[in-house]
């Protein structure tokens, strides 16, 4: 974020919040339709307003806390001015969790399993947390739990819009 304001100081973020994910992420989220489109050129203040609206504490996360803290924007929802809609009451009590995959990379990378990590560095050994997702997503997760939430997706507006899309 330092280096991006210093090459182009005016970049805009825009966040499509019309089907937001809840949950397990990034492949095991649950879909739900928001639809809000923010948009601002303080980075940190639009991640701060959608922290917010999710329902989480903005200040509370480390990347947040930490461009706030380093001036590189506003990360105190109480001093943002926002245009449009009043989301301050808004609370969507979205939740942080950890699919099997991700639980087991980071027990590897932080916790109790770290002294495996070497092992990540061996190309027979790196191809075991790839065959775990394998394994994990599309044999087990998706289909016991994927399948439902894409067919109740699709029957969603957003769901409807998707499944006129081209294919490619």
């Amino acid at each position: 974020l330092i280096i991006q304001k210093q090459i182009h100081p005016e970049i805009m973020s825009v966040v499509d919040g019309t089907v937001c994910g809840d949950g397990a992420g990034p492949r095991t989220m649950i879909p739900r339709i928001k639809n809000y489109i923010l948009a601002g050129y303080d980075q940190v203040a639009v991640d701060t307003v959608v922290a917010r609206m999710l329902g989480f504490e903005p200040l509370k996360l480390p990347a947040i806390k930490l461009a706030h803290d380093e001036g590189l924007g506003c990360g105190d929802f109480d001093q943002i001015e926002i245009i449009g809609e009043d989301v301050s009451n808004t609370n969507w009590n979205f939740s942080v969790k950890r699919s099997l995959v991700i639980w087991g990379d980071q027990m590897v990378r932080k916790g109790r399993l770290k002294f495996l990590e070497p092992l990540m560095h061996n190309k027979i050994f790196m191809t075991l947390p790839i065959l775990g997702s394998l394994v994990f997503h599309d044999m087990f997760w998706y289909p016991t739990t994927g399948k439902k939430r894409i067919k109740k997706f699709l029957k969603t507006g957003w769901g409807k819009v998707f499944q006129n899309y081209p294919e490619i």
